[in-house]
């Protein structure tokens, strides 16, 4: 699976996450905690293989202005993540969090697939692509492992460099 495919399911996913999030009745709170430790966890080693692997093989003159935005846009949803881990799904606050995360992540994830994405493809060969995907998916399986939600409230002081 290439870099790009990827990354979409990783998008749809996490969008079918939210959307079972959504349904869920008020009182559901263990599947309320549930479904949020899926998404920081699909968050979390989703946002580390795009930083440390796909942005620097996309980053060229021509998309650094969408990569530098992205990183930003990163941030954002790490901060909010970890606000998350530190309150229980009964909080008051708890679903207002939720619904700015999601609607954060579908907005990073329409500027990712309909204007970076592009341009990647035009930049990087469908071998570079293929080849990048593999080391993605690889360090993807690896990170989910070992809870990658536990390490995005160290992550949270600054955007990741470009």
């Amino acid at each position: 699976m290439n870099a790009l495919e990827l990354l979409t399911r990783q998008h749809d996913e996490v969008k079918e996450l939210f959307e079972r999030y959504e349904k869920l009745p008020d009182h559901a709170d263990a599947r309320r905690r549930e479904l949020f430790v899926m998404i920081a966890d699909r968050l979390g080693a989703h946002t580390a293989i795009e930083e440390q692997f796909f942005y620097p093989a996309a980053k060229a003159r021509d998309t650094e202005d969408l990569l530098r935005e992205a990183l930003e846009e990163h941030l954002s949803a790490k901060r909010i993540i970890a606000d998350l881990l530190e309150m229980e799904p009964d909080d008051p606050e708890f679903d207002a969090k939720m619904m700015v995360l999601k609607e954060q992540v579908e907005h990073h994830v329409e500027e990712e697939e309909g204007d970076l994405f592009k341009k990647v493809r035009k930049l990087l060969s469908r071998e570079a692509l293929d080849d990048l995907g593999i080391q993605m998916e690889l360090e993807f399986e690896d990170l989910m492992e070992a809870g990658p939600r536990r390490q995005v409230p160290e992550q949270t002081e600054h955007a990741a460099p470009l």
